[in-house]
């Protein structure tokens, strides 16, 4: 049964705090900006050749390029730069210059002169790129609440996107991810429909301004559609435990609690959306023409391109056994060209408009335009994908005769400038959330005379930032980007009358007036953050214990990508700081530890008190079931 879609004030609101921050009524289709060129397109997709159209909607990875003249020869619309796919000659602001100019100087070379958008996951800031300011991840900034300072993140985040050239961002993730063991928990606002509807809406303001054609404006992704944050737990050991998974709901549930984030953002405007990897119901959603078509383009009304996820349509078929023709970052391989083609046909006539095929993107554009000679794809689809993709190249105004492609030098001034750091810092400020505080040992005093933090995150930008940040996967220690951890941000503000000492155990505690412990996870990114056990590390409950041994005041801090389970630590903690993993101003931890901020931050998710509570909803537990509830932030 097919579902109409409920006005946005008929849509469940788990909580109050959450319906204060939906404050739009009803849907929207797209701006009026997004098919304001649409006579002029037509025309120019009326003088393409099948190739030609073809070439549009494929997106290759940078280093899956065989050949840069391809880029010309096969007229690509896109490329990308997934995960760790950086410049061969460096990662630093110039050699993405480079790279971006060097790629969008070939697509001018073509018949058309149709320029390439380049694509990177810039998913807290443009963090592929050293020296880029890095944001607190979504989880953090949903405990905000505040659509400013998410917006002036994405701002900030977009105009050191155009610094480089780079015009496309596969941001904001609007999932509402419902367990918290997935890996990609991070990437969410909440738990909350609401709050992520309210956010991600915001995000994309940020993103891409009151016009995308502002040179400092970038190209916003809504993602991923839909229901990748209500994916049923497997518990397959040696598997992906939630990623890339099934959503089993009925109609209603998916539209209540997982679909709330896009209306919202296409009608703020967002220019593309991506799928999802996973199912629904048994169905890839890469595959499904009722979502993407049927409820995404139709009843949405979203007037932009779809964009497929990382070979996501190499799964709509069936792998065969022991092929491996090519390269894939998938779990279930990469399919033989037959198998491979019928896969073209799923996803193009599902809907999808340009497709990240990464290495295979010879054999995309040969098969693509085999299925529409062969009548498999009607070339009325075709043209729908191509017009779609130029809506978003006039709107960025791309397409004008005297447009500059290159990238924005008057913005380079300002990558990881100050101002844009100042920015973050208030980000981390905000989205810090004070879970306890026993006897006030929270604000710290500048009056004490000594201060010992020891943690394995205390020092250690790159669990501080997670995954993401200049390596895909995120790497811990020194993450060779501008930044200052919390320790050196505590010593920097303590002033000259407190001495802060340091050690990675507890030794050299006692004596001292207060200890801070910086514990957390390891960054991870996908998958590979899926977890059977949420548990803090031996090595931070015993940092913990021990501290208390010296029978002083213990001030944990945790830095997570979702809430943990504390077990003894919640009793033997004097204070606790849900830091999130807020990225490389530590300053921000800093001025809430020390007063000079006071935390406001609200749970953005319920924290459990055991692994047997998960999934943990606030929608499904009863009061003081949870740790901590959703909405939960204490004061000073």
């Amino acid at each position: 049964m097919k579902f109409p879609i409920r006005p946005r004030h008929a849509i469940r609101i788990l909580t109050a705090a959450g319906a204060a921050l939906l404050t739009t009524n009803g849907f929207a289709a797209s701006p009026a900006w997004l098919t304001a060129n649409d006579k002029e397109i037509k025309a120019l997709v009326g003088r393409m050749t099948l190739e030609e159209k073809a070439g549009q909607m494929t997106q290759p990875n940078i280093l899956a390029i065989k050949d840069a003249s391809d880029i010309e020869n096969l007229f690509l619309g896109s490329i990308l730069s997934g995960g760790s796919s950086d410049p061969k000659t460096g990662n630093a602001l110039k050699d993405w210059v480079e790279l971006y100019e060097s790629c969008q100087k070939r697509a001018l070379k073509t018949r058309l002169a149709i320029p390439l958008l380049y694509g990177v996951d810039a998913v807290h800031g443009h963090n592929n790129v050293l020296g880029a300011v890095i944001f607190p991840h979504n989880i953090g900034l949903g405990c905000t609440r505040n659509p400013e300072i998410v917006a002036r993140a994405a701002e900030v985040t977009a105009k050191e996107l155009r610094a480089t050239g780079i015009q496309w961002t596969f941001a904001p993730c609007v999932a509402v991810p419902r367990d918290i063991r997935w890996g990609r928990t991070y990437e969410g606002f909440s738990e909350d429909p609401s709050w992520v509807a309210s956010l991600g809406a915001a995000a994309v303001r940020g993103l891409q301004g009151n016009s995308l054609s502002d040179p400092a404006a970038a190209l916003g992704c809504g993602k991923h559609f839909i229901a990748d944050g209500g994916t049923a737990y497997q518990g397959v050991p040696g598997k992906a435990l939630l990623d890339q998974g099934d959503a089993r709901m009925d109609e209603a549930t998916l539209r209540a609690i997982h679909m709330t984030g896009y209306p919202a953002a296409i009608d703020a405007g967002v220019g593309t959306i991506m799928p999802s990897f996973s199912s629904w119901n048994g169905e890839k959603c890469s595959g499904s023409k009722y979502l993407l078509t049927d409820i995404l383009k139709k009843e949405l009304g979203f007037e932009g391109f779809v964009i497929s996820d990382y070979n996501a349509i190499d799964q709509l078929v069936a792998p065969v056994k022991g092929d491996r023709s090519a390269e894939s970052n998938n779990a279930s391989g990469q399919v033989k060209t037959a198998n491979y083609k019928k896969c073209i046909e799923i996803s193009i006539n599902a809907g999808i408009d340009m497709v990240m095929v990464t290495d295979r993107y010879r054999d995309f554009v040969t098969l693509l335009a085999e299925l529409v000679r062969e009548d498999k794809i009607p070339m009325s689809r075709v043209d729908d994908a191509v017009t779609r993709i130029l809506r978003t190249k006039f709107a960025l105004g791309m397409m004008k005769k005297d447009a500059d492609l290159m990238a924005n030098s008057a913005l380079q001034n300002e990558f990881g400038s100050e101002a844009h750091r100042a920015i973050a810092r208030d980000a981390v400020r905000q989205s810090l959330v004070l879970l306890k505080n026993e006897g006030k040992v929270l604000p710290l005093s500048r009056q004490a005379k000594r201060i010992h933090v020891t943690g394995r995150g205390a020092d250690d930008l790159g669990m501080q930032c997670g995954g993401w940040t200049i390596d895909w996967q995120g790497k811990t220690g020194e993450v060779t980007t501008g930044g200052t951890t919390i320790l050196k941000a505590l010593v920097d503000a303590a002033g000259k009358d407190t001495a802060i000492t340091t050690s990675r155990d507890h030794q050299d505690a006692k004596g001292a007036d207060a200890v801070i412990v910086v514990v957390g996870e390891n960054p991870y990114a996908e998958a590979k953050g899926d977890r059977a056990d949420l548990g803090l590390t031996a090595e931070d409950s015993a940092s913990i214990s021990e501290a208390k041994a010296a029978g002083i005041p213990v001030v944990v801090v945790v830095l997570s990508g979702r809430p943990l389970v504390l077990g003894s630590v919640a009793a033997e903690a004097d204070a606790i700081l849900a830091a999130w993993l807020p990225g490389t101003e530590g300053q921000g931890v800093a001025d809430v530890l020390f007063g000079d901020a006071k935390p406001t931050g609200k749970l953005s998710f319920a924290w459990p008190r055991s692994m047997d509570q998960l999934p943990l909803g606030n929608d499904r537990v009863k009061p003081g079931d949870s740790l901590y509830p959703l909405g939960f932030g204490l004061g000073y």
